[in-house]
């Protein structure tokens, strides 16, 4: 079996949470199945969640935490992303993080542009899956809203960068899950572990 680097970042802001618990799982499933694995909380991670400038030319640098989260995902191959769905989206300071971090010149190169006139991915060969959490239940976020947190990331984040496919695994009913629920959801994120996927 090839190693495939993967890296795991547990993107709730809280020192402990379901999410934290859920990418742990995964992590530990990973290297249990031999793959090389680096993992974030960004509940620990320093940073100006603030872009604060009108524009790209004059930005500020990034903190060392955001540099590491840069270097994990440029060496990555795989990129995990664990979180809940706040208000339709996601917690500030992970898109805080985003917003700082993923920057033209870096992540996306808007002086060669694609032949769409797109801005051109610098993220390439990378895979991503997204575990989300959510009190919501998720047929009603597709039924009712088109699931935009779903397109957020695929479309507008990851998949702008080119990190692709982006893979979505949704639990719904977060809050208030039972001890048997969670237990499931827990087994479902071993298994993707084990697998790298």
């Amino acid at each position: 079996m090839s190693k495939t680097r993967i890296y795991i970042l547990n993107g709730h802001p809280a020192a402990t949470s379901l999410s934290k618990t859920l990418a742990e799982t995964y992590t530990k499933a990973a290297k249990s199945a031999g793959f090389e694995t680096r993992f974030q909380h960004l509940n620990t991670l320093r940073f100006d969640m603030d872009f604060e400038r009108a524009g790209y030319k004059d930005v500020k640098p990034l903190e060392p935490d955001l540099e590491e989260v840069m270097a994990n995902i440029a060496w990555a191959e795989h990129v995990v992303i664990v979180a809940p769905m706040w208000w339709g989206s996601l917690p500030a300071k992970l898109k805080g993080l985003f917003d700082r971090a993923f920057l033209p010149g870096r992540t996306f190169d808007t002086r060669n542009p694609n032949r769409f006139g797109m801005p051109a991915p610098m993220l390439t060969g990378r895979s991503a899956r997204v575990v989300l959490t959510s009190d919501t239940p998720t047929w009603f976020l597709w039924l009712a809203y088109r699931n935009p947190i779903a397109s957020t990331l695929k479309g507008h984040i990851l998949g702008f960068v080119g990190i692709k496919p982006v893979r979505l695994t949704q639990f719904a009913g977060a809050t208030d899950a039972t001890p048997k629920t969670v237990t499931r959801w827990l087994k479902k994120v071993e298994a993707l572990g084990a697998k790298g996927a």
